[in-house]
């Protein structure tokens, strides 16, 4: 998952991520794609600000992002991979199947610029495998496999 010297790094700024994703604010936890080799990696960022309203909950008196939420930000980032190859995207939606080997290393809180480092373990049909490892400062922040399966938009079903 390292950029090619022999090309420019592929980027999607938020009104890209946004064609590919249904997610808006505040459940939208990518601010940018800095890289990606189609159907085998993506490198995303979130930003975490004060401003998110996680943080009005969690924790007053000590903020700190959700461990759920960097999952999340991670399926999003590895959602963008899988619909860049879609042909019907905007008919499209992804479900968790799956979390397993989650681990959370340190806390990522605001002001910390998260890295999502994503790559796809299997893509069969409409059922995808993806690792995600979320850094922060060159620090691992938290590492997961999930499962996800695309189902159409309209019926909730999958296709």
């Amino acid at each position: 998952m390292s950029e090619s010297a022999e090309r420019a790094p592929r980027t999607l700024d938020i009104q890209a991520i946004q064609a590919l994703l249904p997610h808006r604010y505040p459940i939208l936890l990518v601010d940018r794609i800095l890289d990606y080799e189609p159907g085998k990696w993506i490198r995303g960022v979130k930003n975490i600000t004060m401003g998110d309203p996680i943080f009005q909950g969690h924790f007053p008196q000590k903020a700190i992002f959700p461990g759920v939420l960097i999952v999340e930000a991670m399926a999003q980032t590895g959602g963008c991979l899988v619909l860049l190859d879609t042909a019907e995207r905007k008919d499209k939606l992804f479900y968790f199947m799956g979390i397993d080997k989650a681990k959370f290393r340190r806390p990522v809180v605001p002001g910390d610029q998260m890295i999502m480092h994503i790559e796809m373990l299997t893509h069969k049909g409409r059922i995808c495998k993806l690792r995600g490892v979320a850094m922060v400062d060159g620090q691992k922040a938290a590492e997961a496999e999930f499962m996800s399966m695309m189902v159409d938009v309209e019926k909730g079903e999958a296709k």
